[in-house]
């Protein structure tokens, strides 16, 4: 059996344990003085030696700081990873690759290697196989994927046949490495000559002339996108490319990737909107693993099979269970107004920021409820959710809705050097079981906020609002930062929340999966982005996701097998025939 051993070496802490525990333990140790499977290492910190270690898991259950993990591998992982950190350290096996004329999705949890694997296709990062602090070169990777098609693949790359084109993930970098307008670092990269026709396709054009430091995260990322299209490639590689984007632009920038796949080129995106994913992706590789510790790349599914393959946690073909719970979506009767206990309500009301007007008509929330709120950025649903919870004021009239608000805002305070487990000191006392556990904050404990990275950072600004004493909790973007398994999570756990506490949730979000898993009621804005805004009181499910889809001019259907929404191909059958029945939201 493979097995591989893990070891997190902040995580490590010999004085904190009582002097190297774990190496007091170990069965091979105590029989065998002289070839120890858990020595101290250069560094102070406990290391592994893989070949001698039985798989007692006696290390991982008494470690006191959770630093060690020991994996039985699938019997399949016969070879060496593809790549490893260092020695007990993450390893990667396998990679996806590109087909041409198509768009390969990857899809998989955080900390599973997706963006490592994605570096070595692009050429970023070169794989060791295994062997740490060795050079490999484009004959290494033939030699090693010999006899499948990735081994075609590498040989046109060392036939410089392919030319790659990547996207980073962390979109946020670029003001730090390019100063000057968009228009400056577009025409700096255009090897195409098609600057202006990108531009208008992703809606970069009314921005052109501004400074790079000085644009929304969507725009930025719509930038990247643009920067990436605009060079001679026939791989381009998109790392997360619906970040910071409203479900308007999502949509947009779903169909423009889809344009870029033709015969000849190829495209890999990594992205957590199932329902984006979905739209643009013709097959998908699966991954999946232990977070932090190691990642496997599954064979190529077709986008349908794969996704919902996803969701059941099990890959048939390979026999392997990666999840021990499958992701169902429930399709929910809609809510019976008449019966439910009335929470708070509030009056029409304005305000004013600058250019921008927010228009919000008299609405009403209920006890033991979930609304999700859908629109464009630059909308008002951030200011929306501000004067509800009483961080700013309307105009004319102060609002008081005589209830207790918890509020998370969109952009979370990073800089405190306080420790976690001091700002959660309500949740791990009063909701391990509801809070801590499903959002695994455990391992965050001993962390200083200004130290975590943002999936950490949002689970725990999650859990605090939620641990909260309110009648009311406003969350606005919980989704950002988290893959697809942490946001269906989260979404579990709200529900969980309000159900069991009797109270009311207001969750501002793009994911349209996320809120249609969620969400009992709607609230829909419109308007104009950076000049108006108007919404009206919160709708049943149907009626205000049609009031959505309409206006984006796409319908929705569920799967037949996992219920998931998903979008229909513009001008189908059934996208016609929805249209015509005026159902844009499942039929």
């Amino acid at each position: 059996m493979t097995r591989i051993a893990v070891v997190k070496k902040k995580k490590c802490n010999p004085e904190g344990c009582g002097g190297f525990l774990c190496k007091k333990l170990c069965p091979v140790n105590r029989k065998n003085t002289q070839n120890e499977c858990i020595y101290q290492d250069n560094d102070k910190k406990i290391g592994i030696d893989e070949s001698l270690c039985i798989g007692c898991n006696i290390c991982v259950t008494r470690c006191p700081f959770e630093a060690i993990s020991i994996i039985n591998l699938p019997e399949e992982l016969q070879k060496e990873p593809v790549h490893r950190f260092s020695k007990n350290g993450f390893a990667l096996y396998n990679l996806p690759i590109p087909v041409f004329g198509k768009v390969v999705g990857v899809i998989g949890v955080n900390g599973i290697g997706k963006s490592t694997a994605i570096k070595i296709l692009s050429g970023h990062l070169l794989p060791n196989f295994g062997n740490i602090g060795t050079d490999s070169n484009v004959d290494d990777l033939i030699e090693y994927f010999k006899g499948t098609e990735a081994q075609l693949f590498f040989q046109k790359i060392k036939n410089d046949e392919i030319k790659v084109a990547y996207k980073p993930q962390h979109v946020d970098q670029i003001p730090k490495q390019f100063s000057g307008n968009v228009g400056d670092l577009l025409k700096k990269v255009d090897e195409k000559g098609i600057i202006d026709e990108v531009c208008k396709k992703l809606e970069l054009d009314k921005i052109i002339d501004t400074d790079i430091n000085k644009i929304s995260g969507g725009e930025l990322q719509r930038v990247a996108i643009a920067a990436t299209v605009l060079k001679k490639a026939n791989l381009y590689i998109f790392d997360e490319l619906t970040s910071y984007l409203d479900i308007k632009q999502r949509l947009k920038v779903s169909k423009f990737i889809r344009e870029l796949s033709e015969e000849g080129t190829s495209v890999i995106v990594i992205e957590h909107d199932l329902i984006a994913l979905d739209y643009m992706a013709d097959l998908i590789n699966i991954m999946y693993g232990k977070s932090g510790c190691y990642g496997v790349v599954s064979s190529l599914k077709a986008a349908k099979k794969g996704i919902n393959t996803f969701l059941e946690g099990f890959l048939k073909e390979e026999n392997i269970r990666f999840r021990d719970y499958k992701i169902k979506f429930d399709i929910k009767p809609p809510q019976k107004l008449s019966v439910l206990m009335p929470l708070v309500d509030w009056p029409e009301f304005e305000k004013k920021l600058g250019n921008f007007e927010l228009h919000a008509k008299k609405g009403q929330l209920y006890v033991n409820e979930k609304v999700g709120i859908l629109g464009e950025n630059g909308i008002g649903k951030t200011t929306f959710a501000k004067i509800l919870a009483g961080v700013i004021e309307p105009d004319k009239k102060k609002l008081d809705l005589k209830i207790k608000v918890s509020y998370k805002p969109q952009y979370i305070d990073n800089e405190s050097d306080v420790l976690v487990m001091s700002v959660l000191g309500k949740a791990i006392s009063d909701y391990d079981i509801e809070l801590v556990r499903p959002l695994n904050i455990k391992p965050l404990f001993m962390k200083k906020v200004s130290e975590l990275s943002g999936g950490e950072l949002q689970r725990v600004a999650i859990c605090e609002a939620l641990s909260k004493e309110a009648d009311l909790i406003l969350l606005d973007e919980p989704s950002a930062y988290l893959d697809v398994e942490q946001r269906l999570i989260v979404s579990k756990v709200i529900s969980n929340v309000v159900e069991k506490r009797r109270i009311t949730c207001l969750v501002v979000d793009h994911d349209l999966l996320f809120l249609d898993y969620l969400s009992d009621r709607l609230l829909v804005f419109k308007g104009e982005p950076a000049l108006k805004g108007t919404v009206d009181t919160p709708q049943q499910m149907e009626a205000g996701m049609n009031n959505l889809l309409k206006d984006l001019e796409i319908t929705l259907r569920r799967d037949d097998n996992s219920h998931r929404p998903r979008i229909n191909k513009f001008d189908s059958v059934k996208d016609r025939e929805q249209k015509s029945s005026g159902k844009y939201y499942y039929t």
